[in-house]
């Protein structure tokens, strides 16, 4: 039986509908249980609807752990989740976060999307990449499950680097995602 997979977004769903499309050609095995966001006008929200999956609004902690254990989530995907909800203890090991950049740099409070993209470049680092790591109390601290790392390139623009990255995202976090759930 696959695993009941909770959804935590914040926007365009664009992180959460590449796991749809990884659920739907077998690349992961789970089954959405719930999609919540932190924002009513959320984008994921219209994606949850045509995929007819339970989705809701919820705005602080407590109402989003009601909302995952009232649709028993297993697992959980932070997909583009904008607020701080730190995993009660009986979802330990189990919240997944995917971040753009290779952790523990460019990680923390108010490092998220474009913001990743032009530190690095601002650092004159040569790579940057993203992270998939299980959630735990402060913001990307918590253990690292996999990385994929993308060259800065001469001249690029936070732009540029932001679409290679998140191509890597869209291939790391189901293969990540996917061995969690397996056990490995």
């Amino acid at each position: 039986m696959p695993a009941r997979l909770g959804i935590l977004l914040s926007g365009g769903g664009s992180t959460y509908a590449n796991l749809e499309a990884a659920i739907a050609d077998g690349r992961l095995a789970a089954e959405i249980a719930v999609v919540v966001s932190s924002r009513a006008d959320a984008g994921g929200l219209a994606i949850a609807a045509a995929h007819g999956r339970p989705a809701m609004v919820a705005s602080d902690a407590a109402a989003v752990t009601a909302a995952l254990h009232a649709h028993r989530a297993q697992w959980v995907a932070m997909c583009g989740w904008m607020r701080y909800w730190d995993p009660p203890a009986d979802f330990a090991g189990r919240v997944v976060n995917i971040h753009p950049s290779l952790l523990p740099r460019f990680g923390g409070k108010g490092m998220y999307g474009a913001h990743v993209h032009r530190a690095v470049l601002a650092a004159g680092s040569a790579c940057s990449g993203c992270t998939v790591h299980l959630v735990s109390g402060d913001y990307d601290s918590g253990q690292i499950v996999a990385q994929s790392e993308v060259p800065v390139l001469p001249g690029d623009t936070v732009e540029a680097l932001q679409a290679r990255v998140q191509a890597a995202e869209r291939e790391l976090f189901p293969k990540a995602l996917a061995g969690l759930l397996a056990g490995g």
